[in-house]
């Protein structure tokens, strides 16, 4: 084998294996500046919500005397807690099967 060309493809593979490195390093840095950008514009919809969150609470703080706003809160309480019950009583008798079937089942 011709010594000249075995440094010759030696050396193709070494700068083929640094652009390959190159491209590599390349694609991480897009991905690190696109995952930052993500970052950003998710940490500013974020601070927009916060924001329109709390205008609103302020809105209706303003609007409303406090006895109002209570009364109105504890009826949305009083609903919540019943959907929680009816949702809770559906899934009761099966919870309670399971229950009962591992509670039974010997295993050896």
């Amino acid at each position: 084998m011709d010594p000249m060309r075995s440094q010759g493809g030696i050396q193709m593979l070494l700068s083929a294996e640094q652009e390959a490195q190159q491209i590599v390093a390349a694609a991480r840095n897009l991905k690190l500046s696109r995952l930052k950008q993500a970052k950003d514009e998710a940490e500013k919809e974020a601070a927009r919500y916060r924001s329109q969150l709390q205008a609103d609470f302020q809105k209706k703080v303003s609007e409303g005397n406090s006895a109002a706003t209570a009364k109105q809160l504890e009826q949305e309480t009083v609903k919540k807690i019943e959907k929680l019950k009816q949702s809770s009583s559906k899934v009761q008798s099966e919870l309670v099967d399971m229950l009962v079937k591992f509670v039974t089942t010997v295993k050896n």
